[in-house]
């Protein structure tokens, strides 16, 4: 897959391409996808996937906006589902202030090269949204680019859209999120030193330093996870002709994690991500973990001391490990 940003963009007008910020790559944004590959393939065209960062409420609003995604999974998300090209677009002041007309001819026809484009039902763009379906039609026929729109995605009653994942990770309903994603939420990031207090008292713990300052932790809370890491760090001893496979294989672990600021030991701590695995001892020390959250146990709770921690954590390991049995294994489809 090319991926093109900023200035590396180059004009291809074979593109048969879908835009937006996509961030998530939900049940709706998938859908989309998969249409644009297939018509790209129909007519010998390249799919492409044109996305914006920042995202654009960042730049229009000036909000901050957790990320379902961070840019490398999206891309990774993107060409598992058969995209060949990915354009990220800075998403600027300038961009933003583009009439629906100068940004189809400008930047789509004329920056990257578009032979058709797919779109979502409720798809606007350029200056204050008037860009809409029929504008699109419009300047489909002036320009010579073909205009595909599809249907509302609805899971159980409720609209895919990246604001209601977002809604559900903040109230703890990974479960709900993981159904609109299409798979369990995931985040990662690089293992860094903590105070050492979960391995003290037999429950020692990776805190997890997120690789994007934007990317979105669900609720406060305990939750049963899925874990894995690039490498041997989690495998089993290895020996013989299995060795070179178990040293490149990810390792999946069982798991639960606390995300919080660790009432019982701390009054104003930041929040953070620690995750306990099962049946491991691995030093994971700067590795880079990926987490899949599965199901919340229970919210944060302050405790009288380490003894009452410590029952909690035993009865939250019971409860995470009956949560995971069965549960579809963790990965992007």
């Amino acid at each position: 897959m090319r991926i093109e940003v900023g200035p590396e963009i180059s004009r291809d007008d074979r593109s048969v391409l879908t835009t937006g910020t996509f961030d998530g790559v939900h049940l709706g944004h998938r859908a989309i996808i998969r249409y644009l590959v297939d018509r790209a393939a129909k007519m010998g065209g390249v799919p492409t996937l044109v996305t914006f960062d920042p995202h654009p409420r960042e730049v229009i609003a000036g909000v901050h906006v957790p990320l379902l995604t961070t840019m490398d999974e999206r891309a990774a998300l993107a060409r598992a589902l058969g995209i060949e090209r990915f354009v990220v677009l800075p998403f600027t002041r300038d961009l933003s202030n583009l009439e629906p007309e100068d940004y189809i001819a400008d930047v789509l026809l004329g920056q990257i090269g578009m032979k058709e484009i797919v779109v979502g039902y409720d798809h606007r763009f350029g200056r204050r949204a008037r860009g809409d379906r029929d504008l699109l039609d419009a300047l489909g026929a002036e320009h010579h680019f073909s205009v595909d729109v599809i249907p509302e995605q609805i899971e159980t009653g409720v609209t895919v859209s990246s604001t209601e994942i977002r809604q559900r990770l903040a109230t703890g309903d990974v479960e709900r999120a993981a159904h609109l994603l299409g798979r369990p939420y995931r985040f990662s990031g690089t293992v860094v030193h903590g105070e050492g207090r979960g391995r003290t008292i037999g429950f020692p713990t990776a805190n997890v330093q997120l690789e994007h300052d934007r990317k979105m932790l669900p609720a406060i809370g305990v939750y049963a996870v899925r874990a894995s890491v690039a490498g041997s760090a989690l495998a089993p001893e290895a020996s013989g002709d299995n060795v070179s496979a178990r040293v490149q294989a990810p390792t999946v672990r069982h798991g639960m994690m606390n995300i919080g600021k660790r009432p019982t030991f701390e009054v104003d701590g930041a929040v953070k991500a620690e995750v306990h695995l099962f049946e491991t001892d691995a030093d994971l020390y700067g590795r880079r973990l990926s987490v899949d959250v599965v199901a919340r146990i229970r919210g944060e709770k302050p405790f009288d001391g380490p003894q009452a921690l410590v029952r909690q954590l035993k009865e939250d390991r019971q409860r995470a490990q009956w949560m995971l049995v069965g549960s579809p294994e963790a990965g992007s489809k």
